[in-house]
């Protein structure tokens, strides 16, 4: 089992995505086992609110409102350029596309795995490619796990009706979990475990809602979904930090933008966010499986694709002489000693 259980480690989003496929599983070929009832059903099938609300409230408990005042720009900058694109691609799949659908990607899922990124692997490759303040930018980027912008989106665009106190119930144990992590650093450490420890188990009851063959048929398209992060959300946050840099004078060696490439994903528990919709508009619940596969396909595809994006654009920011250690150099206040004493383009 052990060395199974490594294996499948390797699979990207393996967390979110094994558990979700075996739910899917038991209940395509064998449901009468999510149906005994007592706590065997209400831990595989019937708690999903329940583990959901509980994540996201160790989800609001690490997100840490305190930062470097560089790190907290770029993480503005990157969660506005990321969820702008998102909630504009998935308006105009649902408004102009004849059917409201693009070859099937819904908007729901559209909106969902755009704007949602993984922030397991933005710290990996930023630890990688980039600089104090790439990392940093993190502490505001967790603003877009769960469900929260996707109602927002959805509900303004009348995709959705969730009622005020609806929606209000729905991102209070974020925000109680916000408060009581930014109060207390030992509320943090101890909640901090919940974040993967509920991930397997939240995974599996929303696939024991999707039935087998819609991950090999309409889950399928996800790929598309997946391509279409890493081009749009990724060119999106690139193409606004450049502007951020830019406007803010920031001479051309530092102009880094690793933060907005690494940006380019779909977080695995962007697959909870139909279900949290579902459960506040039952209108939607029809398509939750569906959405549910296609955001599945998503989180595999990004998290596959775009470390080579990631690696590429380091390759050429170096090539053109631009570099993180230059940009944190000039707000460390040393940028014309550390140029005066870089190693020359094309070099490296």
């Amino acid at each position: 089992m052990e060395t199974l259980l490594k294996q499948l480690g390797r699979i990207p989003g393996a967390l979110m995505i094994v558990p979700l496929f075996l739910g899917a599983v038991v209940a395509s070929f064998a449901p009468g086992l999510l149906e005994m009832g007592s706590f065997t059903t209400a831990l595989f099938k019937s708690g999903l609110p329940a583990l959901i609300g509980l994540f996201f409230f160790c989800v609001g408990a690490q997100i840490d409102v305190r930062a470097a005042v560089p790190a907290v720009e770029k993480g503005i900058v990157l969660l506005c350029a990321k969820y702008g694109i998102a909630v504009a691609f998935g308006l105009f799949v649902a408004f102009v596309m004849p059917d409201g659908t693009l070859f099937g990607l819904l908007p729901l899922a559209i909106i969902a795995a755009m704007s949602n990124s993984n922030g397991s692997l933005f710290v990996a490759l930023t630890s990688e490619f980039g600089n104090k303040t790439d990392k940093g930018a993190i502490s505001v980027l967790s603003i877009n796990d769960g469900p929260f912008l996707t109602m927002i989106a959805l509900g303004a665009a009348g995709l959705a009706a969730f009622p005020m106190m609806a929606l209000v119930a729905a991102i209070l144990p974020m925000a109680l979990g916000f408060v009581i992590g930014n109060t207390s650093p030992t509320a943090r450490a101890f909640l901090a475990p919940g974040e993967k420890l509920i991930i397997p188990f939240a995974a599996f009851a929303i696939g024991a809602g999707v039935n087998f063959s819609v991950l090999l048929t309409s889950g399928a398209v996800g790929v598309l979904l997946g391509l279409l992060t890493v081009v749009l959300s990724g060119g999106a946050a690139m193409l606004c930090l450049w502007l951020w840099h830019v406007l803010r004078g920031h001479p051309r060696p530092t102009r880094n933008m690793i933060s907005g490439a690494a940006e380019a994903s779909t977080a695995g528990n962007a697959i909870a966010t139909p279900a949290a919709v579902a459960m506040i508009d039952p209108s939607l619940a029809s398509i939750q499986g569906v959405a549910s596969a296609q955001i599945a396909t998503a989180v595999v595809c990004t998290a596959f694709t775009m470390p080579f994006f990631v690696a590429w654009l380091a390759g050429w920011q170096r090539r053109n002489g631009i570099s993180p250690e230059a940009e944190e150099a000039y707000y460390e206040g040393r940028l014309e000693a550390h140029l005066a004493g870089a190693v020359p383009t094309g070099t490296r």
